[in-house]
């Protein structure tokens, strides 16, 4: 924008602002966003600014819904004018504020935190929705959140915590079954705080811990099996099974056969010995394998009673998934370790049926006419 559109611009949003209509205000608002939008990438600083100043003058006479558009708009811009995005992430009105706090890079940690410390729950969760996230942040943000924002940033593969924070969510989740999840699933949790998070895991929070995909994961289009780009054939274990029950039944069905399966990559046998040790089909115990998350397995292995040196050695040598990492194969001690034998037995044989069929029932329930309020 030239300065003489600008000292032409700015004149008139004077005589607007002293006479204009709520409308006009609307209207020229909206003028100087789209201006200001289409040139964005063409603008440096101190032209950027000219726009901050018009818009500065604009915002306060403007209704919420306009400055929540004004805001989705702004959080898109890497250069958006600092003042009127700082001026919106300030708003009272959440949905304002939000688009701005979850996504603007224009917003400094120390302003972060103060919204933090001084808006209300729905601007700390929107903040808690941000890609990256410190530990002074989290600490700020756990400092005054609720069950909602713990949640959150529990989810949130981008946020980093300090043992602090770590141990306030941790303290939380007591009373909270979707955060011991949400808390288990990460990868940077310390383990002896894992260790606790464990302990207070009830079988139904360890049933869905063992089918969920974590939020720090590998990517999958990297996978060996994406990257070959075929889809595996179905396996048939009538063979691997039969196998397993003649060395059942010769009193050879341990720790040291079925590490020599997986030594040797024969994962048929693997799956058909969990199955049978287990008593649940090869089927049920086949995607626990081919999965990237490590839990399934875990519980699969200690429902088996195998010890970790068997369970390391499956972890190791999945088919069809990248190499386990140092961190990865660490929590999976802790989750193995706290284990429990009869809850590793309850959640392979009944846990997922379980979850699976409240899921089903809980459907069919809202999709009969009249209730869909009534679950």
């Amino acid at each position: 924008m030239t300065t003489a559109a600008s000292t032409s611009l700015i004149a008139e949003l004077d005589g607007v602002i002293k006479v204009g209509s709520p409308a006009r205000q609307v209207q020229i608002l909206k003028r100087v966003t789209d201006l200001f939008r289409f040139d964005a990438d063409r603008l440096d600083e101190a032209q950027t600014d000219v726009f901050d100043d018009v818009l500065v003058r604009l915002i306060e006479r403007v209704d919420a819904r306009t400055l929540g558009q004004l805001s989705v708009i702004l959080s898109q811009i890497r250069m958006a004018p600092r003042q009127t995005v700082r001026q919106l992430a300030f708003h009272d009105n959440a949905s304002v504020a939000a688009p701005l706090l979850a996504n603007s890079n224009r917003l400094s940690e120390q302003l972060l935190i103060e919204i933090a410390n001084t808006r209300g729950q729905q601007h700390l969760l929107a903040i808690s929705a941000r890609k990256l996230l410190d530990e002074t942040l989290t600490d700020a943000l756990i400092g005054r959140g609720d069950a909602e924002v713990f949640n959150a940033l529990a989810q949130n593969a981008g946020a980093r915590f300090s043992e602090k924070g770590y141990a306030a969510l941790v303290g939380n989740a007591a009373r909270d079954e979707s955060l011991i999840e949400r808390l288990g699933l990460r990868l940077d949790i310390p383990a002896t705080l894992l260790r606790k998070l464990l302990a207070m895991a009830t079988d139904v929070v360890w049933a869905r811990l063992s089918t969920a995909t974590r939020p720090v994961s590998h990517d999958k289009a990297h996978s060996p099996a994406a990257a070959a780009g075929a889809v595996p054939n179905p396996i048939d274990y009538a063979q691997a099974m039969n196998e397993v029950v003649a060395l059942n039944r010769a009193g050879k069905l341990n720790d040291a056969t079925v590490n020599r399966f997986a030594v040797r990559e024969q994962h048929a046998n693997v799956v058909a010995a969990l199955a049978f040790m287990t008593e649940v089909k090869a089927e049920e115990i086949e995607p626990l394998m081919n999965s990237d998350r490590l839990y399934g397995l875990i519980v699969a292995c200690r429902a088996a009673r195998l010890d970790w040196s068997t369970t390391n050695q499956i972890i190791r040598t999945r088919p069809r998934c990248l190499p386990i990492t140092k961190r990865e194969l660490e929590q999976g001690r802790e989750v193995f370790d706290a284990l429990l034998l009869s809850v590793a037995q309850w959640t392979i044989r009944f846990g997922s049926d379980r979850i699976a069929a409240e899921k089903r029932r809980v459907d069919a329930a809202r999709a009969e006419p009249g209730l869909s309020h009534a679950v």
